[in-house]
C-alpha cells in the first residue's frame, strides 16, 4: 500500500473515531421553590449522552439524591470544582440506591446522570426523575 493512502485511511479512522466519542451533556439548574428544600425533575436521554444537574448548597448541610425510572439510570455527585471525568466523584447511586451525605464545602454541586456503557452502545432511551434535597 502506498504511503499516502494509509496515511488517508489512518486520519480517517481518527476523524469518526473522535465523532463517534463525542457525547452530548445537557446541563440544567437546580432551583427549589421558595420555602421548599427538595426539587424533583424528569428527563430522558439516550446513548452516550447525560445530564449535569447543578445546585447550590452550603458546607454541614445534608444532600440527598434519589432516581426511578429505567434501571439504566446511574448518578455520580460531584463537589464544588469538580468535573466528571477529572474528579473522582463524592458519591453515586442508581435506582433502587439513593445517596445521600452531609455536604463537605460551599458552592456549586454537580450530579451527572447517565447509563452503563453496555446499554449506552446500544443508544438506549432512559427516561427517569430525580428528586434533589437540600437540608
Amino acid at each position: 500500500m502506498k504511503p499516502a493512502r494509509l496515511l488517508s485511511l489512518v486520519l480517517a479512522a481518527s476523524v469518526s473515531t473522535l465523532v463517534l466519542a463525542g457525547d452530548n451533556v445537557t446541563t440544567v439548574p437546580v432551583n427549589f421553590a421558595k420555602g421548599a428544600s427538595s426539587a424533583v425533575l424528569k428527563g430522558t436521554f439516550s446513548g452516550y449522552d447525560s445530564v449535569r444537574y447543578t445546585l447550590d448548597a452550603k458546607a454541614g448541610q445534608h444532600m440527598s439524591v434519589r432516581i426511578s425510572g429505567s434501571n439504566n439510570a446511574n448518578f455520580n455527585v460531584f463537589a464544588p470544582g469538580g468535573e466528571p471525568g477529572a474528579e473522582t466523584a463524592l458519591g453515586s447511586g442508581y435506582v433502587g440506591g439513593d445517596w445521600n451525605a452531609e455536604l463537605p464545602a460551599s458552592g456549586q454541586y454537580s450530579v451527572q446522570v447517565y447509563q452503563p456503557r453496555a446499554t449506552a452502545r446500544r443508544g438506549t432511551a432512559v427516561p427517569y426523575s430525580i428528586e434533589f434535597q437540600v437540608k
